[in-house]
C-alpha cells in the first residue's frame, strides 16, 4: 500500500512531516516514556478515526507510554529501516508481505512472540518469531458504484475502451497494494508470462504509475476513476466516507473470484532504541481489547483465531468475502524473486 507522504505522530496527533525530519531519534534517545512505529498506511484514520488512533490513545493513557508514528509505503519504510540499520531509529516495524519477510531476511527483526500470539495462525506468522499479524486483510479492487451500475467482475472486462483512463492500479515493488495486483495475476492467470502479457494489454487503459493505493480511492469516489485496486480494510474503512466505493475481486472469466490474505505484520526492530516499549506496544496491539476493535472501527478483521467478533463491520465483511477463493502465495518465492518480477512487469508495461 502507499505512499509518497510520511506522517509523524506523538501520540494519535498526527502532523505532515518530510521524511528526513520525521524522526531523528534525539528526542527519543533521550526519553525512556516513548516507542516509534514505523508503518505501512491504511491503519490510520482520515480523521484521527481508525485503529492506530484508538490503540494508541488507549495504549499512552493505560501505559504511559506516547506513539511517534512514520507512516510511508510498505517497501518504502523497509527501505528506510534498512538505511537506519547501524543505527535503528524506529522500535516496530508495521508492514505487508512479501515486505515483511524481505525485513527479516534483512535482518532488520528480532525475535519476539507478544503475548497473544499464540492464537495467531501459523501462516500470519513468521516460524521464527521476528514478525506476527495484528490485524488480517484480503486485497481486492475498488469500483465507482454511481457511474458504474453494475460492479465488473473479470480482469477481461477492464481492457474495455469503458475504462480508457478511468483505471489505475499503484505500483509493484513500491506499494505493498501494487505488488498484490502482480501476485494476484500470476495466480489467476496460471503464470508469470500470461499475467505480464495481460498486464501489457492492460496498459492501454491505465492512468499511469501511483506510489499511493490510499490515494487511489478518493479518485474513484469522485468519478476520476472507475476502478482501482486496494485493499478491502482499507477501503472498506474509507467507504464510510467516500459512499460511491465499492469493493470487488477480479475473476478470470468463467471462473470464480479470487484473493488472498494480505495482512498488517509487526515486528520488533532489532537493536530498537525502545525495546522493550516496543515489546509493550505489540502486545497491546494483540491484545483481547485491540483485537475485539479491529472490525469495529478499522474495518479490518482480528488476527487472533479465539476473537469472534460481532458488530455490524464484521458481519458485512464475512458477507463481503462470501463466495471468494482465498488462495495462498508461495511467499518464499516471492521474497527471493520479487525484484526480477518488477522488473519483468516494468518491461512489459513500459512503466
Amino acid at each position: 500500500m502507499p505512499r509518497n507522504t510520511l506522517k509523524l505522530a506523538v501520540a494519535v496527533s498526527l502532523v505532515a512531516t518530510p521524511l528526513l525530519s520525521a524522526c531523528d531519534g534525539s528526542t527519543a534517545a533521550s526519553d525512556e516514556k516513548v516507542v516509534t512505529v514505523y508503518s505501512a498506511d491504511g491503519l490510520k484514520g482520515e480523521n484521527d478515526n481508525g485503529w492506530y488512533d484508538q490503540v494508541f490513545k488507549d495504549f499512552e493513557k493505560e501505559i504511559g507510554i506516547k506513539v511517534k508514528y512514520v507512516e510511508g509505503g510498505s517497501g518504502e519504510v523497509v527501505q528506510r529501516a534498512v538505511r537506519e540499520k547501524s543505527n535503528p531509529q524506529a522500535d516496530v516495524l508495521v508492514t505487508l508481505p512479501p515486505f515483511i519477510q524481505q525485513a527479516d531476511g534483512k535482518g532488520l527483526l528480532q525475535k519476539y512472540e507478544p503475548k497473544g500470539s499464540a492464537q495467531v495462525s501459523g501462516g500470519d506468522k513468521a516460524a521464527d518469531g521476528t514478525w506476527t499479524s495484528v490485524v488480517n486483510n484480503y486485497f481486492g479492487f475498488i469500483y465507482n458504484k454511481k457511474e458504474l451500475k453494475q460492479a465488473p467482475t473479470t480482469w477481461e472486462q477492464l481492457l474495455d475502451s469503458t475504462y480508457k483512463n478511468k483505471l489505475q492500479y499503484s505500483t509493484p515493488g513500491v506499494a505493498g497494494d501494487g505488488t498484490a495486483v502482480l501476485i494476484k495475476a500470476i495466480n489467476d492467470f496460471g503464470g508469470k508470462d500470461a499475467a505480464l502479457a495481460y498486464l501489457k494489454k492492460l496498459q492501454a487503459n491505465n492512468v499511469g504509475p501511483s506510489a499511493s493505493t490510499g490515494k487511489l480511492a478518493p479518485k474513484v469516489d469522485k468519478g476520476e476513476l472507475l476502478v482501482a485496486n486496494g485493499d478491502v480494510q482499507m477501503n472498506f474503512a474509507q467507504s464510510k466516507s467516500m459512499p460511491n466505493l465499492g469493493i470487488w475481486f477480479p475473476a478470470r472469466q468463467g471462473g470464480k473470484p479470487t484473493t488472498f490474505a494480505l495482512p498488517y505484520a509487526a515486528g520488533l526492530v532489532t537493536k530498537a532504541p525502545h525495546s522493550e516499549n516496543g515489546k509493550k506496544l505489540l502486545d497491546y496491539m494483540l491484545s483481547e481489547k485491540a483485537q475485539k476493535q479491529v472490525s469495529e472501527i478499522g474495518g479490518g478483521f482480528s488476527a487472533r483465531t479465539d476473537v469472534k467478533a460481532a458488530d455490524a463491520n464484521a458481519v458485512a465483511l464475512a458477507k463481503l468475502m462470501n463466495d471468494v477463493d482465498v488462495f495462498v502465495p508461495d511467499w518464499n518465492d516471492i521474497d527471493k524473486n520479487l525484484a526480477s518480477y518488477v522488473e519483468d512487469w516494468k518491461s512489459a508495461t513500459g512503466s
